[in-house]
């Protein structure tokens, strides 16, 4: 409608004008909301006590480098972000570490229980060899009173990693009996652990510290045992003491 040149606003371009306002407004508050709720999400929270079955830290890319959980909750083997091995749950409470690439790569995990009066028991600190398991570990495990206590020092294979063993032990495992299965078992098993040293409480009772070759063979050990009786021995490449100071006729252990 045109009156006297001046162009008089309907009652329909008010609401037109009115709705745009208010979906100008409505945009920004909802965008300062979202800015708000992104910020405090992010913003670093104290609390005085949490209750919490497991936690993972990862980083930017969203990649595991620290689990602490409980026993239930705990992860099993996993190397370069694929589980191999065992299912997790288990390993008892602890943290669990995994390198740049999602391998595990060392723990600190305890359990201890006592079922039907028997003890079973122990506390594991250890640091992997890249791509294998521990190579240094520092433990106490009891086994129904068979205690031991230590530090141990052990070498692994550099050619086949902790992954790649388990698929080929499983693939050797589904072999038909026969000579083939035995010597790839035997193959396999070379890659197993190589104790170089051991130094801490055995089994029996005695302070024992033991020095390997390359292949994992016992060459030398300090024993002190529980009585208080000492030596030192040498061993073979079979495990057989060669020599022994003082001479007496004691066992090794």
């Amino acid at each position: 409608m045109v009156e006297r040149g001046d162009v008089v606003e309907t009652r329909l371009e008010r609401e037109v004008r009115f709705l745009k306002i208010y979906s100008i407004v409505a945009t920004l508050a909802c965008a300062v909301f979202l800015l708000t709720a992104f910020t405090l999400q992010r913003a670093k929270q104290k609390f005085d006590e949490i209750d919490v079955e497991r936690i993972n830290v990862v980083e930017k890319d969203g990649s595991t480098r620290l689990v602490i959980s409980n026993n239930e909750r705990s992860p099993g083997p996993i190397e370069r972000g694929k589980p191999f091995g065992y299912p997790g749950g288990g390993r008892g409470g602890g943290m669990i570490f995994y390198n740049e690439e999602g391998t595990e790569d060392g723990g600190l995990v305890f359990s201890g229980k006592k079922v039907n009066g028997k003890v079973s028991a122990y506390g594991s600190l250890t640091f992997d060899q890249y791509d294998q398991d521990q190579t240094l570990a520092l433990q106490y495990v009891d086994d129904d009173g068979q205690r031991r206590a230590g530090l141990a020092i052990n070498d692994y294979p550099t050619n086949i990693s902790s992954l790649q063993w388990d698929q080929q032990w499983k693939a050797m495992l589904k072999m038909p009996d026969g000579p083939a299965k035995n010597e790839e078992r035997q193959r396999l098993r070379q890659h197993s652990a190589k104790l170089r040293l051991y130094a801490g409480r055995w089994r029996n009772g005695a302070s024992m510290v033991q020095l390997g070759d390359g292949e994992g063979r016992i060459r030398l050990q300090f024993v002190v045992e529980s009585a208080g009786n000492a030596r030192i021995e040498f061993l073979d490449e079979k495990g057989k003491v060669t020599q022994r100071f003082p001479e007496v006729a004691n066992k090794t252990p």
